[in-house]
Parts: structure tokens; sequence; C-alpha cells
């Protein structure tokens, strides 16, 4: 179908509004004054039931309300979205599949009918997944109404949104945590472990991004939405930075012993999405003759307080497979997952063990035995729920149980903030010819004492699922 340049402007108008939603929402910030006490292993008392309430329950929400309806001790009690379909069809699986009805916001329409939920004592939790200029407002309005926040990525799009966030959190006392799902992939999650148990010896670069074929998706949304390719069309820089990044991040002990002190990034000219538009749409609509302004490829240096390394990369233009990168150098050995799973270390510094790759049998040995303990206790049921091949459960079980439990979530609003900024800063970059560009330090100081990130585990036994789970196909869509 064709459509026309004001059409499309339609579809992109509620974007213009979006950062103002909140009503908390405010320019400058005094970066030298805690708002409140530190969130650094922040923790509430255990929470014997944990009420859910959902903000946007489109492709992401669903699979979700889902799995979390799933987890003993978790109970969906609200669900915000504009689409009354979407209201439907969740409130049908959960009366289906005998779960209570919750409570709804938004058959109106109203773009801000998710305050509503917020504003209620509905839930504890809010569980957000919607386009992502209503992160930031979402994140802030939650807390400042006593709900804990659970937020997709990036879980703000500026450093005024960062710090926002941050300043909520604080003076609100409330758990803000990014939904960076492939932190708990099983790859990723083995990396950190053989990291931990010092196998790669002391990391000293990282070799991350997503790269990942979306011409499509934002080209054709089927909520006919653009704010994806509205990134490409007026900004610079890396809008999609944490996939493989937060868990690098977490190898390297970020915000917890290091910080990200300084950034350059550039990128390529811009070609793909437009030889796409044109070859897929006609004449006289808007995609056929849109011009990016963001290049097909960015690329950002991240250079740590500490001396360490990451290279990032950003490509949804180019035809090619998905790739997150995944590549873990340290003084004793590498780690990569992409395309396939390989590593190799010295067991004695200079044996030369580390010159190949380990075979396939060692590997797959290597593999079992350096397995995270979340994939040990919880890998089979994950795979049966399902959520990018369990890992979105995996994620999802993970903050259950430490909220159940009264833990420290895994990651915390300074993780947040930092892996957002990349955002912001590498747009700055770009634009000042890649010149370097300072991280703010949203712990101000508080990474130098905080306590480095551990193996943990999940104790199963205190979940009950004798009644069984349930596998649905759209938790298994990318």
């Amino acid at each position: 179908m064709n459509q026309n340049r004001r059409e499309f402007l339609k579809g992109t108008a509620w974007m213009g509004v979006a950062a103002m939603a909140a009503g908390h929402i405010r320019r400058a910030h005094a970066q030298s004054a805690t708002i409140g006490a530190p969130m650094h292993g922040f923790a509430v008392p255990p929470m014997k039931e944990v009420r859910v309430g959902f903000i946007g329950i489109g492709s992401r929400g669903t699979p979700a309300v889902h799995r979390i309806a799933q987890i003993p001790g978790c109970v969906v009690t609200g669900l915000a979205d504009i689409n009354p379909k979407r209201l439907d069809e969740n409130k049908a699986w959960l009366r289906e599949h005998g779960y209570p009805e919750p409570k709804e916001w938004g058959r109106n329409g109203s773009e801000d009918a998710w305050k509503g939920l917020c504003d209620s004592d509905y839930c504890d939790v809010v569980y957000s997944a919607t386009p992502r200029p209503l992160h930031a407002p979402i994140n802030v309005y939650a807390m400042d109404h006593g709900k804990h926040v659970l937020q997709e990525v990036p879980g703000a799009f500026s450093l005024d949104e960062c710090w926002q966030t941050v300043d909520a959190a604080e003076r609100n006392r409330r758990h803000c945590m990014m939904l960076e799902n492939c932190t708990y992939g099983e790859e990723e999650m083995l990396a950190f472990n053989l990291v931990k148990k010092g196998k790669l010896g002391e990391l000293v670069q990282a070799e991350v991004g997503y790269q990942h074929d979306q011409r499509s998706l934002q080209y054709k949304p089927a909520d006919n939405r653009f704010w994806r390719i509205d990134r490409h069309l007026h900004h610079h820089g890396n809008y999609y930075p944490t996939h493989g990044l937060v868990p690098a991040g977490r190898c390297l002990d970020i915000n917890r012993g290091d910080r990200f002190e300084y950034l350059v990034s550039m990128e390529t000219k811009s070609a793909s999405f437009e030889a796409y538009g044109q070859a897929n749409f006609p004449v006289g609509d808007w995609r056929h003759s849109a011009k990016m302004v963001k290049g097909d490829i960015n690329m950002s240096l991240i250079h740590t307080a500490l001396g360490k390394t990451l290279s990032l990369i950003h490509n949804v233009c180019t035809p090619r497979p998905y790739d997150r990168g995944n590549l873990f150098m340290g003084t004793k050995g590498i780690y990569r997952s992409y395309p396939s799973l390989m590593f190799a270390w010295e067991d004695k510094v200079g044996d030369g063990k580390a010159h190949r790759y380990f075979d396939k049998k060692t590997t797959d040995e290597m593999r079992e035995e350096f397995k995270h303990p979340f994939w040990k206790v919880a890998g089979e049921i994950a795979r049966k729920v399902g959520g990018h091949g369990g890992i979105d459960f995996i994620m999802d079980l993970r903050w259950a149980y430490c909220l159940q439990n009264g833990l420290p979530l895994d990651t915390d609003v300074y993780d947040l903030a930092t892996y957002s900024s990349i955002v912001e800063l590498s747009e700055k970059s770009v634009l000042a010819r890649s010149q370097p560009i300072e991280f703010p330090d949203y712990t101000r100081g508080g990474w130098k004492t905080a306590r480095p990130f551990t193996v943990d585990e999940i104790d199963m036994g205190r979940f009950d699922f004798s009644r069984g789970v349930t596998t649905d196909a759209s938790a298994q869509k990318i």
C-alpha cells in the first residue's frame, strides 16, 4: 500500500509529545549532588506475591505476559495498551489458562492511559514494553507513584532522561532495571562464569554489538508506527547498544570496580536503507525516496577507567545473518560465541595451549562444566516456556526470585543509565568528527567501592511449577 509523507507524519506525530507524557521530564541536571540514598546493593523486603502491571502488550509485551503469569508468586494484575485487540487477546489467554483477570487501561485510545495503571494500587511492579520514546517518562512517573520498574531497552534515550531516571530511583527508593535479555543468554552467562572463575585471566578487550537485518521491520511495521526508522531519518549514532554491551559490561564489572570513561564513534554513509526503499516501494510512497541521516553502520570504541577497551557495532541495515559479536580477550585466553562457540586458554602463562581454539570435544566438555548455575537449574523449563530460546524466561525468573527473596536485582538504575547513555554520546561523537566524549558517572563515585558482580544461583525449590508450563508460539518470536 502506498503511503505519502503526510500519512507517515500522522503515524509518527505521537512521538513528538511522548517525552512530555509523564509531566516530570525536565532539562539541565546538576551532577554533583545525590538526590537520595545510593542504589548499589538496594533491596526491598521479600515480596510474597509480586503483582505485575504491563504497559505495552504488543510483540514484546504479550509474550512477557504469558511468561510471567506462569512464574509462581507472580500475578498479572494490570494491562495498559491503546489497542483494544491486544487487551482482549491477553485477557482471553489469561482466562483460558486459569489466571485471574487483570484490570485494564487504554481501551479509549488515550496515549497517556498508562498513567492510570501507575496511579492505581493494582500492582507493585510496572513491566514496560512500549516504543522507546516512552521509556524514560514511564520510568520516572511509575517510580514517583511508588512502583518498581522493569524497562525494555534502552532504558532511556538521552543524558537528561538517564539522570532523571537515576534521580527518581534514588528519590523514591525503587528498583529500575533494564530488561536486557541477552545478559541471560546461555553463552553470555557461560562467558561470565568463565571470566569469574579466572579461566581467561584478566579481561582487557571485548568486541560486541548488534547486527540484525531489520529493513522489512523498519519499513513495514505491523502497527504502522515508524518509531524505529525515525532514528535513522533524524539522528546519528547507536540507538540500540545494549544486547552485546551489557553482558560484556558485567564481565568487566562496569559500575562495580570499573566504569566507562569515554567513547569515540564514527559511522559509514547511508546506502542500504535507501536501496531497500527504492527496490520495494513505488514512486510517490515516502519510503521510495527517503534519505537517512544515520549511516548504515555505527562503530564505537569505549575506554574504561582501568584502561580496558570495548568495540561496539550497530547495524540493522545490511543483508546479513544475525550477530552479537561476543568476543572477550584476556591475559590467559579468548572466548567468542558468534558465529559459533569457540574458546581457548592457557593453564600456565606461555604454555601455548591458546594458539588454537579447543576442539569440539573439549569445547563441549568445557561448555557443560562451566555452564552458569541459572541454566543448569532452569534451562529445561526456560526452553519450554520460550522467549528468544528461553533467555527471556531466565531473565524474568531471576528478577522475580530476587524480589520474592529480598535480594538486590542483578543490574540497577546506574547500569540502565550508563548503557543507555551511548545513544546520545555516540551521536555527539559522530557529529564532532569522532572526538572523545566523556561518560557521566551516574554512581557519583560509587563504582569504586560497589560490590563486583558474582555468579549467583536460583533455588528452584522456592518455585512450585507442579501445574506445568505452557509453550506458546508468540513467545518464540525474535
